[in-house]
């Protein structure tokens, strides 16, 4: 390991905070740092359309409303830890499945102790209800298939064998945002549903038809 081969094994956020990103704590973790960090980061590895990357940031905001359209009897917590399922790249980066799985268990288990430490930073369950964590993988998946098909140039039979999607796409537009956008539209999201939800879980719930996944920034 790094700490064992004298290396550095911390990295320095913007906040000031210092992450040991072996055995992170949830004392050094800031929103606003995952929040910057995820508006940089470049879903299907930067391979979409559009001036600007998908970002995991925009992709984190459309599974929690996912989970909130498709899960209406959750509880906000649970939207809560879908908006922060991909946090743990704020540090260890977005790596595309043949990737992760190449690099194999190391990797997952250094994912893993991160997401403990976001979620326990959060008041999240360190290990998540096997409920939320079926209906965040469902809808992680389904986002992961419109992805595909909107921006990364699969087509719609690929995207769902490489997703296991099988039920109806919804119907959306997808626009990938500029880095300050997605950064505010997280935080915006994050500060309603730690709050509550109740502006979140109004639009997401509401019942209208939707020609693209919105949220009030």
């Amino acid at each position: 390991m790094m700490a064992e081969m004298g290396g550095r094994a911390w990295q320095r956020m913007l906040s000031g905070r210092r992450l040991d990103i072996l055995a992170p704590s949830p004392l050094d973790i800031e929103i606003e740092d995952i929040a910057l960090g995820l508006a940089r980061i470049a879903r299907w590895n930067g391979q979409t359309i559009g001036e600007h990357g998908y970002s995991v940031a925009q992709h984190s905001v459309m599974v929690a409303e996912l989970v909130a359209t498709d899960n209406p009897a959750l509880p906000v917590k649970c939207l809560l830890a879908a908006l922060l399922h991909d946090a743990p790249e704020y540090v260890t980066s977005d790596l595309v499945s043949p990737f992760k799985t190449a690099v194999g268990d190391a990797y997952c288990a250094l994912e893993a102790r991160v997401a403990q430490a976001v979620h326990l930073a959060f008041s999240l369950p360190a290990v998540l209800p096997v409920t939320w964590q079926d209906a965040i993988d469902q809808a992680d998946r389904m986002a992961a298939c419109l992805e595909a098909t909107a921006l990364a140039g699969f087509t719609e039979a690929e995207a769902r064998q490489i997703t296991g999607v099988r039920r109806q796409l919804p119907d959306v537009v997808l626009e990938p945002w500029e880095c300050s956008t997605a950064k505010s539209a997280f935080l915006s999201v994050f500060g309603d549903l730690a709050a509550g939800g109740a502006r979140c879980i109004q639009k997401w719930r509401s019942g209208a038809v939707r020609p693209r996944l919105e949220i009030v920034i």
